[in-house]
């Protein structure tokens, strides 16, 4: 009686966010910097830009929910951040340098910067997983102080990276600083890379779900969850990989947008407990929600100037992340 109850709600809570997710991918289509459902629009306005950029919204908060809600469980900390491990500040650093050297050859600009992020996000992961190696295999009898030694690793290699940013905003041009600068808090404008980022997060969400009951003893205590014959290790590897991936993707495709990753899975564990089986699609139809209302935030607000997306979700997402910390006892 219990494990229908438990399905009912589920199915009940995942309904109503993919309501909310539909009401906020209709808005941010239907909506603009001209108003909402105006007849004057042209029909190609809404095919050719509003609806991919708000699909684009949809899959980059998706996979920045999602990252933050695996980020999560890794580190057994609801405040965890997915930038928390520099892979944010690698696609920055990358996508900057690249679009630094374009302006001395000629070469597409946001091709360039693409390129760019997903090398600079390769690299971020690179070194994490080398540097955080030892503290991956840590006994789970001192699981605590790996994560601990984990987030050392991921703060360090941000700091580093923030400094190559800082390097390359103070060599470019002048022509050129508005734009990185605005890249930089989040664009969404680019939806070329929308299908394979779609995908991705496809992927990751199946392999979530699939993992979600080992994941939910993960929560509980690394020695519990050996005990109970779960494969910690190689679980902890397949989950700082998972949300490694869509971390980076999510900055390849549209920079870097902040407070997504923490504040929507933290929420989400508020309102429907943390049972990884709901909490992890629920936070990418949450995240993927949230992010579109942002971006049509940023679009009208101060229409037609266009805000960083970033600008908004950070506006938003500090109170409202002060709001649920002092509601939590995280």
């Amino acid at each position: 009686m219990t494990s229908i109850t438990t399905l009912r709600r589920a199915i009940l809570i995942l309904c109503c966010l993919t309501a909310v997710a539909g009401l906020a991918l209709s808005l941010a289509v239907l909506c603009g910097s001209s108003g909402c459902g105006r007849p004057l629009v042209a029909d190609q306005i809404y095919l050719s830009l509003r609806l991919p950029r708000a699909l684009t919204a949809f899959v980059v908060g998706g996979l920045l929910a999602l990252a933050g809600a695996l980020m999560q469980v890794l580190l057994r900390n609801p405040l965890a951040d997915p930038y928390v491990l520099g892979l944010s500040g690698g696609s920055a650093a990358g996508a900057l340098s690249a679009l630094l050297v374009a302006s001395h050859f000629n070469f597409m600009g946001d091709t360039a910067a693409a390129i760019g992020a997903a090398l600079g996000a390769g690299l971020a992961v690179s070194l994490l997983f080398g540097l955080a190696r030892q503290a991956l295999r840590r006994l789970p009898s001192v699981a605590q102080h790996s994560g601990h030694r984990l987030i050392l690793t991921g703060v360090m290699i941000a700091a580093g990276f923030g400094a190559i940013v800082t390097l390359v905003l103070t060599l470019a041009p002048d022509a050129q600083l508005r734009g990185m600068l605005f890249w930089l808090m989040g664009d969404l404008e680019d939806g070329r890379l929308l299908l394979p980022a779609a995908l991705l997060l496809l992927l990751l969400l199946l392999w979530s779900v699939f993992k979600a009951q080992q994941l939910n003893l993960l929560a509980r205590g690394e020695g519990f969850a050996q005990l109970l014959g779960v494969p910690v290790l190689r679980l902890r590897w397949m989950t700082l990989a998972a949300a490694s991936l869509a971390t980076a993707a999510a900055v390849t495709v549209a920079g870097t947008i902040g407070f997504i990753g923490l504040v929507v899975p933290h929420a989400i564990r508020l309102l429907v407990g943390n049972d990884q089986r709901i909490l992890l699609p629920a936070s990418v139809l949450a995240g993927g929600a949230a992010l579109a209302l942002a971006d049509l935030a940023a679009r009208t607000v101060v229409a037609p100037t266009q805000l960083p997306v970033g600008v908004i979700t950070a506006l938003v997402g500090v109170p409202v992340f002060l709001w649920l910390l002092s509601r939590s006892r995280a």
